[in-house]
Order: structure tokens, then C-alpha cells, then sequence
């Protein structure tokens, strides 16, 4: 292993120790599995003393066969409660683990290159992949250290050259594990890897479904994903023939080693055995060891089967801890605002955004004073919108400065808590016409969404459909452009903020409906201080200052 293969694996360990930690699952799931090995050694004596019994008659062999089946029981209950305590444990871990991670994608540092299909795979996908780590890799693990000894101390109560042949047996048993973990390891980590691309592909495919329809494009992103699920599946039949290689390789030597033990116990009571032996069995103790013999290797193949999961929770790690270094640092200073927004100023702002060789936005400088309304004009890729994104925290502030009031916004990092978005794609969500509007403020009263249903315009269109209770689907169930922007209007003024952001609101509308919407943004930045990023010059009337940023940077 490279070293720097050596640094990521360790790195991934240790994202992994801090990220699954749990109250105690692991340990209980582990005690369990110890208590299912000790429960082996009581079927194994019930067995012995069972066989040993059978020419004394029934009421002799009762006691052996009660030990027997109460311990084969006990056996059941104590795999399927480590199963259920592991899955339990896993759940716990899952959740903890999903809340960082959403955390960390709605809180993304600005400039991350990490798609909407990356970050929803690493959300649902790559955190489920940490289950079978938790629930069944860990505790497997813990008992391998600890199981094998214990078989083998019983052994050795009962014959100490069984216990020698199990030790002998056990390096040749343990190399094949090692060859084995390393060949998986890496077919293993490609898979997932694979797996990983194939979900976001789909998902942003998914996503950008209306465009890809609109340009007639579905047969080639259908044959993409295609080719992406045909490397997945050979990647995934690769992932099979290790497997099967190497479980074959280790039940060779578990069956080899149990070979061994039962061809010396049978020679030894036979008094075959072609070189003397400090030790002269009886049957009891015969069957003891043969019967425990399975036992010492079945911890080490439990390790085995649940080494896949390891290798899935590993390559996941690498990928969740990369969305969590992306997450924007928390802000330095927490700003406390009165009801009266503070002014907002530029102060010869730019902005670059990672891997682009031309700045977005250079050297813009204004003032926005409270109450104002500010329209942002240019050409496509002038950096309007950027400007908008750069106060919530969406865009790299590569020069200048933002001050907010008194505070530098490098420091209080965005005035998203006391600013309303509205942009030219709003976001239409199935329900009732009133819940979409809602989404700004849930504890709203129906009479609150009502007036600023009104102030946006809403009203025609309200009159027509039946009120806020009119049902719409993802699609918006037949709205036009224009009452897009009037429910994503009315959303953004339910929210009682004083800043008001506005990017392209009345793109794509005929001239109609832009007039109307205009009149809506007009009443809508009363007593607000208003941003407008817009190409349209009838929407930069209303502004009081107007901010021509020119060519394209």
C-alpha cells in the first residue's frame, strides 16, 4: 500500500471513530457475541457429556440434553439480540451522521463545486453505507479479538495438543485473511466509488429533466447512464470473484484445522497415533473438542463477511468528510440588528470563483441606505447575480469589502436572517398554493398569507383557482411565468425581513405580465431595503439607484 493510499485510510479510520461513535451499541452488540461463544461451550459439553451418557439410559443423558438445548437457545437469542442492538446502534450513528452532513451541504463554503447529485448521494447513499460498519463490521471485530482466546482456553482444559493445533493452524488461516482484505480492498473501494457516480448522474439528470427534453438530448443521456451502470456492474462481478475467492480460501483452513482436530482425537482414542502424546483422551473429552473446534474460527469468519462493509464505509468516509471541509466556517461575530436594517455598502467588491480565470465582478462599489431600492443592470455574466449571492453567502468574496453597518460581512458571513430571496426559477412544491407561500414562515396565519398573497398580485389568479386552498402539483399544475413569481414574491414577503433581494424577477414574462409584476415589486419594497438584479429597464425605473456594471468581466 502506497503511502498515500496508507494517509487516506487512516484519515477515513479515524472520520469514521468520530463519526459512529456511539452510547454504547458497538460494546453491548460485542458483549453479546461474547456471551453467543461461551454459549458454544455449554452446547459443547452438553453434547460431550450427552454421547458419554448414552449407555447409563435417559435419566442420566436428561441433564447433558437440557444443557444442550438451553445453551443452542441461548445461542439464537443472543445472535438475534447483537443483531438488533447493531442495527439499533447503526441507526442511531446514521442519524447523527445525516444531520452533519445536511447540515454541512446547506452550509457550503462559497465557490464549492459539489453538485446537487453529489450532495444528495452523500446524504441518503454514502451515509447508509456506514451501516453495515456499525452494526455488524465493529462488533465482529471486538469479538475476533477476544472470542478465539476464550474457545481456546477451553480447549486447552480439555486437551492442550487440540488447543496447539488450533494455534498452528490459526497463522495460515490469518495470512489468508490478510491476502484476502487486500485484495478486496481496492475492487471494493472502484465499486463504490462507481456506485457513488452512477446515483449522482442520475439525480442530476433527473433534475435537469426539462432541459433535457426541451433539446431532444434523452437518448444520449439515457445511453450515459447506461455505459455508468454497465462499469458498475462490471466492477460489481469483480467485487463477487474476490469474494468467493477469498471465502473459499479461508473455509479451506477452517475446515482444515477441524480436520486435524477430529483426525487426532479419533487416533487418539484409538491409541493410533504414530507418535506418543503427553495426553490420553476419553470420549467426553473427544467430542468436546471436536465439537468446540468449529467454534475457535467462527468469530474470524463473521470478521470475514463483514469486511466488505468496512471497505464501503472507508471509501464512503473519504467522500462525507470532504462535504464536511467544505462547510463554511461559522461566523466570527454574531451581529445584532434592531428592527431597522443598517446600510449596506460595497466597497470596491470582487469576486472569482475557483478555477475561473476572469474575475465575476470587479472593483463595484455603492451604497445602499435603508428603505432604498437598488437595481443592478448589465449584459449576462456581468456579476449580477453574484452580488445578490455574495451577501447570503453563495459567492467567494475575492477583493474589497461588504460592511453591514458596522460589521464586515468576512466576519458576520451572511445577512441571510435578515434578508428574503426571490429568484427567477422559484421553487413550487406540491401542496395547496397557500403551503408554497408558507414555506417563508410555517407559524403564519392564514390571514397574514392572505395579505401578502395581495400585495403580490395574487388576487386574480386566487379569485380564479379557488383561494390559497387550490391544490398545485411539483409542476405548478398549469401556473404561468407570472404567477411563479407572484407566489415566490408573496414567499419572500411573509418573511419579515428588512432586505429584500430580487434576482431577475421579471425574466421571460411578456410585457403584460412584467408590468403587472412590477407595480406588485413596487408596493412589495415599501419600507424594505430592496436589491434587484435585472435585465429589464422598466423594473430599474422604480430603483433609486441603479448600478451599471457594464461588459462581462
Amino acid at each position: 500500500m502506497s503511502s498515500i493510499a496508507k494517509d487516506r485510510t487512516l484519515a477515513s479510520q479515524a472520520y469514521l471513530r468520530a463519526a459512529v461513535a456511539d452510547g454504547g451499541g458497538v460494546r453491548v452488540s460485542t458483549s453479546l457475541l461474547l456471551l453467543d461463544t461461551v454459549a458454544a461451550i455449554g452446547f459443547a459439553v452438553g453434547l460431550a457429556g450427552g454421547v458419554v451418557a448414552v449407555p447409563e439410559g435417559v435419566a442420566v443423558m436428561a441433564p447433558w440434553a437440557l444443557l444442550a438445548s438451553v445453551s443452542a437457545i441461548a445461542r439464537g437469542a443472543f445472535a438475534m439480540l447483537a443483531t438488533r442492538v447493531g442495527a439499533s446502534g447503526a441507526y442511531r450513528a446514521k442519524t447523527r451522521l445525516r444531520q452533519r452532513i445536511v447540515d454541512a451541504a446547506l452550509h457550503r463554503a462559497p465557490g464549492s463545486e459539489a453538485t446537487t447529485g453529489t450532495l444528495m448521494s452523500a446524504a441518503i447513499d454514502e451515509v447508509d453505507a456506514i451501516d453495515g460498519y456499525v452494526s455488524r463490521f465493529l462488533p465482529a471485530r471486538m469479538a475476533a479479538s477476544i472470542a478465539p482466546l476464550i474457545v481456546l482456553g477451553a480447549t486447552a482444559v480439555a486437551s492442550p495438543i487440540a488447543a496447539a493445533i488450533l494455534v498452528a493452524t490459526f497463522f495460515p488461516f490469518l495470512a489468508a485473511m490478510i491476502l484476502a482484505g487486500g485484495a478486496a480492498a481496492d475492487v471494493s473501494r472502484r465499486q463504490f466509488i462507481a456506485l457513488a457516480r452512477l446515483s449522482e448522474l442520475f439525480a442530476d439528470r433527473i433534475g435537469a429533466l426539462p432541459i433535457v427534453l426541451a433539446f431532444r438530448a434523452e437518448g444520449r443521456e439515457a445511453a450515459a447512464l447506461g455505459d455508468v451502470a454497465e462499469d458498475l456492474a462490471r466492477r460489481t462481478m469483480r467485487v463477487l470473484r474476490v469474494a468467493f475467492l477469498s471465502s473459499g480460501a479461508l473455509e479451506f483452513f477452517a475446515a482444515l484445522s477441524v480436520a486435524l482436530v477430529a483426525v487426532y482425537a479419533g487416533f487418539n482414542l484409538l491409541g493410533l497415533l504414530p507418535f506418543p502424546v503427553p495426553e490420553k483422551l476419553d470420549l467426553g473429552r473427544a467430542f468436546f473438542v471436536l465439537a468446540l473446534a468449529p467454534e475457535f474460527y467462527a468469530p474470524m469468519r463473521r470478521l470475514a463477511a463483514a469486511y466488505h462493509d468496512r471497505q464501503a464505509a472507508e471509501t464512503a468516509a473519504e467522500r462525507l468528510a470532504a462535504v464536511e471541509q467544505a462547510k463554511a466556517a461559522p461566523s466570527s461575530v454574531v451581529p445584532v440588528w434592531s428592527n431597522t436594517v443598517p446600510k449596506i455598502r460595497f466597497e470596491s467588491v470582487s469576486i472569482r470563483y475557483d478555477g475561473q480565470d476572469r474575475a465575476a465582478v470587479s472593483e463595484v462599489s455603492f451604497e445602499a441606505y435603508p428603505g432604498m431600492i437598488v437595481a443592478l443592470v448589465g449584459p449576462s455574466g456581468s456579476g449580477k447575480s453574484s452580488l445578490l449571492q455574495l451577501l447570503l453567502s453563495l459567492a467567494p468574496l475575492s477583493g474589497g469589502r461588504v460592511l453591514i453597518g458596522d460589521d464586515d460581512l468576512a466576519e458576520i458571513g451572511s445577512i441571510a436572517p435578515i434578508a428574503a430571496w426571490m429568484g427567477q426559477s422559484p421553487l413550487i412544491l406540491p401542496g395547496t398554493i397557500g403551503s408554497n407561500i408558507a414555506l417563508a414562515d410555517p407559524t403564519a396565519s392564514p390571514e397574514r398569507i392572505a395579505e401578502v398573497a395581495r400585495t403580490a398580485g395574487l388576487s386574480p389568479m386566487l379569485l380564479a383557482r379557488g383561494g390559497l386552498a387550490a391544490v398545485i402539483d411539483a409542476r405548478g399544475s398549469g401556473l404561468s411565468g407570472g404567477e411563479r413569481r407572484r407566489i415566490a414574491l408573496a414567499r419572500a414577503l411573509l418573511k419579515p425581513a428588512p432586505v429584500l433581494l430580487l434576482d431577475e424577477p421579471t425574466a421571460h414574462l411578456d410585457a403584460e405580465s412584467e408590468a403587472r409584476l412590477i407595480e406588485a415589486i413596487a408596493r412589495a419594497c415599501t419600507g424594505r431595503t430592496t436589491i434587484i438584479a435585472t435585465h429589464s429597464a422598466g423594473l430599474a425605473a422604480i430603483a433609486d439607484l441603479v448600478i451599471e456594471l457594464g461588459e462581462q468581466a
